[in-house]
């Protein structure tokens, strides 16, 4: 048992440790949280219109006909629409949000070291390779599923994918590796 938790002890670290870059040292994902000189002005005019929650900006409210939302749908061919995240306060701990964020990659490669010990005769490509197809899964049903539906700039998650699957599976394809 003493392998698989030094395996995930690490390959956490190094998902968490590519996490930091990418996010904070890189800014891979600038693109996703874009700066706009009219922030100021959208914050007035919104902060005391909405509660808490996600909003997507023209909808028809819960419960509308199906001719009200064809009607919508038709009237904003061609215009303008948006996502809103409102929070009410800001309230970000980073100490926690990485604790919890440190725990989540331990855990994850924990589950990707219980594939990878299904595998006979496991060898570091094939342990590349496992990886980078369980990151592309998660790649490919979250943020490239909403991309399509959204239309968002996936772009830094699917490089994160293949840095952070593929450094992973370098490790745990040296250390777990069948003799």
């Amino acid at each position: 048992m003493k392998k698989p938790i030094i395996a995930s002890l690490v390959g956490g670290l190094i998902l968490f440790i590519w996490q930091f870059m990418s996010w904070g040292l890189l800014n891979l994902h600038y693109s996703q949280n874009s700066y706009t000189a009219n922030q100021d002005e959208i914050y007035e005019l919104l902060r005391n219109k909405l509660t808490e929650g996600e909003y997507f900006i023209k909808t028809v409210p819960k419960g509308a006909s199906a001719e009200e939302q064809a009607a919508l749908q038709e009237g904003l061919k061609g215009q303008p629409w948006m996502q809103i995240k409102y929070h009410e306060k800001w309230d970000m701990s980073m100490p926690m949000n990485l604790t919890r964020g440190f725990i989540i990659d331990i855990v994850s490669i924990f589950l990707l070291c219980w594939i990878l010990s299904k595998i006979p005769d496991l060898t570091i490509g094939t342990a590349v390779i496992s990886s980078l197809f369980v990151g592309l899964i998660g790649y490919f049903t979250g943020p490239y599923m909403n991309s399509i539906w959204f239309e968002t700039n996936t772009i830094p998650d699917l490089i994160d994918t293949f840095v952070q699957f593929g450094l992973a599976g370098l490790w745990l394809g040296f250390y777990l590796k069948k003799k």
